[in-house]
C-alpha cells in the first residue's frame, strides 16, 4: 500500500482523482455491457449535453467550496438567468448577443450579492445562499409572469448561438462543440486556482481563514471573488442549459446545485475547504452525467437517478471526512 502511495503516477494524479477516474471508466463500461445501445455516438453526445450545465456550475462552486463555504443558489440562478434572458429575447426583441451577456451578467450579479452577504455582513454561507436561492426562484417567475420560456430555435436567424454547444452537419451528424468550450473553461480556471495569487489566496481561506487574515491578505476581497466566480459560471450554465434544452420552467433549477456539488466532492475537493481541484471536478461531473444518461438504459428513471446521485454524494463526503481525520 505504501509503495502505491509513493508511486509517481498516483502522486501526480492524486489518489481520490485516480479512484474517481477508474470509477468513471468502470461506470461507462458497465452501462455499455448492460445495454449495448448505451455505447453509441448519439449517447455520448447526450452525456456531453448533460455535462455542460452541471460542469459550468461545478467549476464555479469549486472555488466557493475551496474556501470552506457553499453556494446553494446556483441551480435557481441558472434557471432565472435563462428565463429572464430568454424572455427578453422572445418577448422584448433583444438581440441574441445582448441576451447572452445579460444571461451571464445575472449570474455575476447574484455572485456579488452572495459574496457581500457572506464577507461583509458575516452571514453563514448556507443561510445567505439559501436566501438568494429563493430570491432568484421568485424573481424569475415574477418577470416571466410564471410562464415557461422557449429560446429561439436553430432555424431562426438569431439561432446561431446554438452552435456554441452543438453543430449539426448537413448529413445530420451532431458535433458536441460545447465539450471544447467546457474543457477550455476548466483549463483556464485550473490555472487560476493553482497558478495565480487569487487562486492561492482562495485555497488559503479554506485552510486557515484567520491565519490568512493575519498575514495581511484582504480576506473579504477574495471571499467575494470566489462567490462572483460561482455566480458567473451559474450564468454560463444558464446559457448552456437554455441552448441544449431550449425550454425553461419558472421555479425550476432547485436541485441542480446538488449535481454540481456532488461532482466537485467526488473529484477530490474538500468540503471543509483548503483543497480544490478543477481536473477532479470534471471527472466527478462526467460520473454524474453518465449516471443521469445511463440509468434509463437499464430501466431506472428520474427518481432512481436522484437516489444514485445522493448515495454517490454521501460516499464522496465520507471519503473526504475520513481523509481529513487521517491527517489530524
Amino acid at each position: 500500500m505504501e509503495k502505491l502511495k509513493n508511486n509517481p503516477i498516483i502522486k501526480a494524479i492524486g489518489t481520490q482523482r485516480l479512484v474517481a477516474l477508474l470509477a468513471l471508466i468502470l461506470l461507462y463500461l458497465t452501462f455499455g455491457i448492460m445495454n449495448p445501445r448505451f455505447a453509441t455516438y448519439s449517447t455520448m453526445v447526450n452525456i456531453f449535453d448533460a455535462s455542460y450545465y452541471i460542469g459550468f456550475m461545478a467549476i464555479g462552486i469549486c472555488f466557493v467550496i475551496a474556501t470552506g463555504g457553499i453556494d446553494l443558489s446556483i441551480g435557481t440562478v441558472l434557471t432565472m438567468s435563462g428565463l429572464v434572458a430568454g424572455f427578453l429575447s422572445v418577448n422584448m426583441g433583444f438581440p441574441i448577443w445582448l441576451v447572452i451577456i445579460i444571461c451571464i451578467s445575472i449570474g455575476t450579479l447574484f455572485g456579488v450579492i452572495n459574496g457581500l452577504l457572506v464577507a461583509k455582513l458575516g452571514l453563514p454561507p448556507f443561510i445567505a445562499t439559501l436566501g438568494t436561492m429563493m430570491l432568484s426562484k421568485g424573481i424569475g417567475s415574477i418577470i416571466t409572469g410564471a410562464q415557461s420560456v422557449t429560446w429561439k430555435s436553430g432555424s431562426d436567424p438569431e439561432g446561431w448561438y446554438r452552435s456554441i454547444f452543438k453543430i449539426k452537419t448537413e448529413g445530420g451528424l451532431l458535433i458536441p462543440t460545447g465539450f471544447l468550450f467546457l474543457i477550455a473553461a476548466a483549463v483556464l480556471m485550473a490555472v487560476v486556482m493553482n497558478k495565480t495569487k487569487t487562486g492561492r489566496y482562495i485555497l488559503s481561506l479554506g485552510s486557515n481563514k484567520e491565519a490568512t487574515r493575519l498575514s495581511g491578505v484582504n480576506v473579504d476581497k477574495y471571499l467575494i471573488i470566489a462567490y462572483v466566480i460561482s455566480g458567473t459560471f451559474a450564468g454560463i450554465a444558464g446559457l448552456a442549459y437554455s441552448t441544449i434544452y431550449s425550454t425553461l420552467l419558472p421555479g425550476g433549477g432547485a436541485g441542480f446545485e446538488m449535481d454540481a456539488i456532488a461532482g466537485v466532492v467526488i473529484g477530490g475537493t474538500s468540503m471543509s475547504g483548503g483543497i480544490g481541484t478543477i481536473a477532479g471536478t470534471m471527472i466527478g461531473v462526467f460520473i454524474i452525467s453518465i449516471l443521469k444518461t445511463g440509468l434509463p438504459f437499464v430501466g431506472l428513471q428520474t427518481h432512481y437517478q436522484q437516489v444514485a446521485t445522493g448515495l454517490v454524494l454521501i460516499v464522496a463526503v465520507f471519503a473526504d471526512v475520513y481523509r481529513n481525520r487521517k491527517k489530524n
